[in-house]
């Protein structure tokens, strides 16, 4: 019998998760989860006093997380950021530089899609429920308009990489996002390394100052799981794993992957 499952990588409304920080508390207890870390993007938003109130009431216990936007090589690649010290003013203007590039970043495609008929205004994008915003929600609100079938259909014809509204955002590099979690007292972890190039830019990428690696996520085959637990092994790194929550939006459910209590106490440690 499991004593201890923590999962810490999931998605609240304070990023582009559909359950409030709250809920995921909750959520947690109910999937009778021991630990947890909400890791929105590029936003620690969710860690409100409250939060740490209702998980020591439940007695869910909470590792602070976010995930940060990075770019290697052209490739975007995200930092998982754990432990770190909210008080830190440094990281809270790292990330705030990321949230207003962003700004600028939205503002950019909304013009792409007021000249192609599909106007939606910076207040509408406002207006949604989150605290950072970026093209999936964006994505909703064309859904909205009726000028895109789905979120996907959205992205496929008008938003992804190449597509006629896509507009590349300035990102930070691993690097900086590494040195910006550990001047908070922080751990750095490679997130999702299944789904990035493998070969050359891979072997580049895994050369990086990483303190852990993603290697149990969602619900991903266990075979799938074993080489990046080797190269934790090899490196001496933190072996990580959850379950990239982000509530109705996708299917893989809170708690599918999960680490264990020395994993959880290990990226506490200062």
């Amino acid at each position: 019998m499991v004593d201890f499952r923590a999962d810490i990588h999931c998605h609240s409304t304070c990023s582009d998760g559909t359950d409030g920080p709250l809920d995921l508390v909750r959520l947690a207890k109910a999937k009778s989860l021991q630990g947890l870390s909400i890791t929105d993007h590029d936003c620690i938003a969710a860690y409100k006093p409250e939060l740490f109130s209702l998980a020591a009431e439940l007695g869910v216990r909470l590792l602070t997380g976010v995930e940060i936007s990075t770019e290697f090589e052209g490739i975007p690649v995200h930092i998982l950021g754990y432990g770190y010290d909210l008080r830190s003013a440094s990281f809270d203007a790292f990330l705030s530089d990321i949230r207003n590039r962003r700004v600028e970043r939205n503002r950019a495609i909304l013009k792409k899609l007021i000249e192609r008929k599909m106007p939606i205004g910076e207040e509408e994008l406002l207006a949604l429920p989150t605290q950072t915003h970026g093209r999936p929600h964006i994505a909703q609100l064309m859904v909205q308009k009726n000028y895109a079938r789905s979120i996907q259909d959205a992205f496929q014809r008008f938003l992804k990489e190449g597509a006629s509204c896509y507009v590349p955002g300035y990102k930070y590099t691993p690097q900086d996002a590494i040195c910006a979690i550990r001047e908070a007292n922080g751990k750095a972890v490679l997130a999702h390394p299944h789904f990035y190039r493998k070969g050359s830019f891979m072997r580049k990428l895994l050369s990086q100052p990483f303190d852990g690696i993603e290697c149990y996520y969602a619900a991903l085959p266990k075979a799938q799981e074993l080489p990046w637990l080797n190269i934790a092994k090899e490196r001496g790194w933190i072996a990580t794993g959850g379950s990239d929550y982000h509530g109705s939006i996708k299917p893989t459910a809170l708690g599918a992957s999960w680490v264990g209590e020395a994993v959880f106490n290990a990226l506490l440690q200062k």
